[in-house]
């Protein structure tokens, strides 16, 4: 069994001054602490979807996954800025300290704020709403965990609150 560890998030926000929507998750997992960018696990449903909502073809690497967001006008960030957490099992995260949003929500011009599954969507009303004052639209979380929600559905959601 999997022991928990305290961990800190060490992946910088990705935004550009004229993002306009903010993709928040829970806490990178340890797929995408490893390769260095946002959902890095090849099972996560993520990079896919978002290819589909926008009609484009699936990034393949950081740069052309940080291109994809450029052009889609989206930030990324999570969250956590530091938890003790069971390898990526968002249900054993304790202790959590929130990032600090205002780093992108002073320099882009965001106008929603969108999280990635109920785990992160719970902490962001706990953590992050009272001190930014602002509300998030909880969508479904991409994860391979999740196969709860179909990737149509996934699309579907995505499609509805990014378009």
């Amino acid at each position: 069994m999997q022991e928990s560890k305290l961990l800190f998030h060490e992946l910088p926000p990705f935004f550009e001054n004229d993002s306009e929507t903010l993709i928040l998750g829970s806490f990178p997992s340890p797929k995408s602490r490893e390769c260095g960018f946002y959902y890095g696990h090849p099972q996560n449903r993520f990079w896919k979807t978002l290819a589909a909502v926008f009609e484009e073809e699936i990034p393949a690497n950081i740069e052309e996954k940080k291109e994809f967001l450029r052009r889609q006008k989206i930030a990324l960030w999570d969250v956590i800025a530091s938890c003790e957490i069971k390898g990526a099992e968002d249900g054993s995260i304790r202790r959590a300290k929130a990032n600090d949003l205002s780093v992108i929500l002073n320099a882009a011009a965001i106008r929603k704020i969108l999280t990635t599954g109920k785990t992160a969507f719970c902490l962001y009303q706990t953590l992050c709403e009272p001190i930014v004052g602002r509300p998030a639209l909880p969508l479904p979380s991409t994860s391979p965990a999740n196969r709860a929600v179909s990737f149509e559905e996934l699309v579907c959601r995505y499609r509805e609150a990014l378009l």
